[in-house]
């Protein structure tokens, strides 16, 4: 051996060369990103197609649907012909006219821009959502609304459909959209979001289904650059609900804020997944994620997924999920998950929790003369008031806490002949 050539013979003749099996990377302390993660990350080994086909069918084996009764949606994993009897009517929140100079609504092929230009599909539910369906509905803001726009989509029966959604933001544009989901359905759905540069946007989605109802939807989400998104989730209804939400930043100083609530009946699967990409400089990313469970087999799933890619410094990152059990016998699944590739960063965390009622709050009402019924309820409210409220519309706000009173009656009502019934 010689260090000329750095190369040794070993015992069988075989020249190896050193230099080349030690030419281990160096990080270099003033240049974080010089030497980029050398495991891949969960969006390098995602597959994202639209082929149905390039994913395998859905167990319980795999990681991404370890928690999904996939037997109660498997109508959903190979490409079918929709119903078309899920409707959607677009128009203001108050009723009045669009405004033609901020709404543009328009209807195109799903494969003509700008339907399929947010991402690709990522799993083989959202693939066949996009194989099975034709169109999609596109829905345009340019400049300053004053007024919110509401969609509103109506199943209207047993028949698999597929739907869809197209929401685009120009430069510098500012709105809110509400997207009401109701009736009875069996729909596969797809959203793509993308914002344009300094846009300031809301989008609140609304699930109220029928009991019997099932839905699989996918959101995909493209923040601009100096640009705000308020991305809110409310499930209120459906036999089984799966909503998927992959989302990246196109420039530095993105901001988005993913809320979501939910409340789960008994018999009921209720399933949310959120995955945050930091891939530009200096942006920021809140998920909250709030739930509540009443009822013998009522089960709740979230999934957060946040990445910090190397080309990211200054990333501010944090994911929530609380749930609360109302009762015995239902089950929330909550798991965060955190990648970091970059050590410039603002900060990045995460929390998640299951858990009863609070004991000492509960005593602490009743004290105060307050019957244990009433006390519950106060409790319920109080757990998701600061999301309810942070979406912002009041209309929304006020049905939101008047649903989630009905449900906690309901459920208080169940448990009384529960009781009885027992006796």
């Amino acid at each position: 051996m010689t260090d000329e050539n750095k190369v040794e013979t070993v015992g069988d003749g075989t020249v190896r060369d050193i230099a080349a099996e030690l030419n281990i990377p160096v990080a270099d302390l003033n240049d974080p990103y010089a030497v980029p993660a050398l495991m891949p990350s969960s969006a390098d080994k995602a597959i994202r197609s639209f082929e149905a086909n390039d994913f395998a069918v859905p167990t319980r084996k795999q990681d991404d649907w370890r928690f999904t009764p996939v037997d109660r949606i498997a109508e959903f994993f190979d490409v079918f012909k929709p119903s078309g009897e899920t409707t959607i009517e677009v128009s203001t929140i108050d009723g009045t006219e669009l405004a033609a100079d901020n709404v543009k609504l328009y209807q195109t092929k799903i494969d003509e821009a700008p339907s399929g230009t947010v991402s690709k599909p990522n799993d083989r539910v959202s693939a066949v959502e996009w194989q099975s369906g034709t169109t999609a509905t596109v829905v345009e803001l340019t400049g300053e609304l004053t007024t919110p726009v509401l969609v509103k989509i109506t199943g209207a029966g047993d028949e698999l459909d597929a739907l869809h959604l197209v929401i685009k933001a120009d430069d510098k544009a500012h709105g809110d959209v509400i997207i009401e989901h109701t009736g009875h359905a069996r729909l596969a759905e797809g959203v793509e979001i993308t914002t344009g540069k300094d846009s300031h946007i809301s989008t609140t989605f609304v699930q109220e289904w029928d009991k019997t109802s099932k839905h699989v939807g996918n959101h995909r989400i493209h923040v601009g650059e100096g640009a705000s998104l308020r991305h809110s989730v409310v499930t209120l209804g459906g036999d089984v609900v799966r909503i998927r939400m992959d989302q990246d930043f196109g420039g530095p100083q993105g901001d988005l804020n993913m809320l979501g609530i939910y409340f789960v009946d008994p018999g009921q699967h209720i399933e949310h997944r959120t995955m945050v990409v930091h891939n530009h400089p200096e942006c920021k990313s809140r998920v909250v994620y709030k739930g509540a469970l009443d009822g013998k087999d009522a089960h709740s799933t979230w999934v957060g997924n946040a990445l910090i890619e190397p080309t990211a410094p200054g990333t501010d990152s944090y994911e929530l999920n609380r749930n609360l059990v109302l009762t015995p016998g239902a089950v929330a699944d909550s798991e965060p998950n955190l990648e970091i590739e970059n050590g410039n960063i603002v900060g990045a965390g995460h929390a998640s929790s299951v858990g009863r009622f609070d004991d000492e709050e509960l005593f602490y009402l009743q004290s105060r003369g307050i019957p244990e019924t009433e006390a519950r309820k106060l409790v319920v409210r109080g757990f998701f008031a600061e999301l309810i409220e942070e979406i912002g519309i009041p209309s929304i706000s006020e049905h939101l806490m008047t649903v989630i009173d009905r449900r906690l009656a309901k459920g208080e009502s169940a448990a009384m002949a529960q009781v009885l019934e027992d006796k």
